[in-house]
């Protein structure tokens, strides 16, 4: 077998610099939707389990629920809402609550 020759002959290699440009990743808003027979603790628990919302933040957010008919959980990235969405609705069935969780590009 022939032996192969890996030099350079005194050249260089150059390299271009390039600069990346990264984009921001579309955000989207998690909203509860209010409905007349899920109870208002059971949304508190929500908020507090799945938002990682105190207590007094959760009630707050609760009552703009049921006085404006959805209210605000959070702003995430695609994945991160859809995943929190459909943990929500998901332990909303598992419990027999109609609660509906939606996401909205932002």
């Amino acid at each position: 077998m022939a032996e192969k020759d890996f030099s350079w002959d005194n050249q260089t290699l150059a390299f271009e610099e390039t600069e990346q440009q990264l984009k921001e990743p579309s955000m989207y808003k998690v909203l509860i939707i209010n409905d007349d027979f899920t109870p208002m603790d059971f949304v508190i628990d929500v908020l507090v389990r799945f938002f990682h919302m105190n207590e007094e933040r959760a009630t707050q957010v609760m009552m703009h629920v049921h006085t404006r008919g959805k209210g605000l959980c959070g702003i995430f990235t695609h994945e991160i809402a859809e995943t929190k969405m459909h943990h929500v609705n998901q332990y909303a069935k598992d419990n027999s609550h109609p609660l509906l969780c939606v996401m909205e590009p932002i």
